[in-house]
């Protein structure tokens, strides 16, 4: 199960700057931890790949280094992709001495210290275990890839491209646009991993590829992370702004008539789904100020509201659940507009 985050990290903007924002936990006051999460027992392999390889000085120690480090070689290197291991090798040397690499290591090993990212990788696998007791802690690697990677994750390895997620201060940035960027900040980080793991748990009937089961299948990817981080804002789990969630959450009815009203919920077209599901900087067919992957979002509340409305059903049931007309039925989702 490999995992591009671009792929799972969604949606909105929104429309009028004056409302409340009224997104998940954000305290301590407001959110305590769940005593019975906290009995999961649950250990934490994090290894600090970047400090070794910033270490390499000549094929000889990079050949090494990939001996030592064999399933992050091929499934985050892509070892097999290269004609030899030797180029492979050649490659982490070019990068391993690059000075403004290692300027770019430096800025983010200070911006994950291991005790703070430990104790959070911690905290997201006991919930994860907690909701599927199956589910088997992978070991964990920190990595600065020259912003080649950002995340990986597999049922043995999870690679963490910490310079992606350095910040807006490091020396640089991923090339990607603005409303993209703006996700690659240190909280995003466990947010993102927690997505990855969704796609673990998240079954979809792959005949069915209407709007609607696109839809879904993002909320409840989105409801996995909310409940394995439920001390984690809304705005981190789906990558808006404030005044972007809240606005979307004043015109929450606005939004889903233009759904019915364009009959867009079986629309099966690829280019149509993309409009709505995929990266854009925002939707005008809405409005020019909803943002990219608003249908993403909006499979999030029905999602949100089928569980409401179903209380015995468990995090496992749902994502087992490939029946997406069903969830948005037994949702009984009707927002109304404002």
């Amino acid at each position: 199960m490999t995992y591009i985050p671009a792929s799972l990290r969604l949606l909105l903007t929104g429309l009028l700057s004056t409302v409340v924002l009224l997104s998940g936990c954000t305290s301590t006051e407001t959110c305590q931890p769940d005593p019975e999460v906290a009995k999961v027992p649950v250990t934490v392999q994090l290894q600090r790949l970047e400090q070794p390889f910033f270490q390499i000085r000549n094929v000889a120690q990079a050949q090494q280094f990939l001996q030592q480090q064999p399933a992050f070689a091929t499934y985050f290197l892509g070892r097999k992709q290269f004609p030899s291991e030797d180029i492979l090798a050649e490659k982490l040397v070019s990068l391993a001495t690059n000075q403004g690499l290692q300027k770019l290591g430096r800025e983010s090993a200070a911006e994950f210290k291991d005790q703070a990212l430990q104790a959070e990788l911690k905290q997201l696998f006991q919930h994860v275990r907690y909701y599927f007791p199956a589910f088997p802690v992978p070991p964990v690697k920190t990595f600065v890839s020259g912003l080649s990677q950002d995340l990986f994750v597999n049922d043995s390895l999870m690679v963490l491209g910490l310079d992606f997620f350095a910040g807006s201060k490091a020396s640089y940035r991923p090339n990607v646009p603005e409303y993209i960027l703006r996700r690659y900040e240190p909280a995003y980080l466990i947010p993102t991993a927690a997505l990855a793991i969704s796609s673990k748990y998240n079954q979809k009937k792959l005949t069915d590829q209407t709007m609607l089961s696109e839809m879904v299948q993002f909320g409840k990817s989105l409801y996995f992370a909310e409940k394995v981080l439920p001390c984690t804002p809304d705005t981190l789990l789906v990558g808006f702004t404030n005044n972007e969630l809240a606005n979307l959450q004043y015109n929450e009815g606005k939004v889903w008539a233009h759904f019915i009203e364009k009959n867009l919920l079986y629309n099966t077209s690829p280019f149509t789904i993309q409009k709505y599901i995929g990266e854009r900087p925002n939707v005008p067919e809405i409005d020019k100020t909803c943002p990219g992957r608003v249908g993403a979002w909006v499979g999030w509340q029905i999602v949100r509201k089928y569980m409401a409305d179903h209380p015995n059903v468990t995090l496992a049931q749902l994502m087992a659940q490939q029946d997406p007309q069903r969830i948005l039925n037994e949702s009984r989702y009707r927002p109304k507009r404002k």
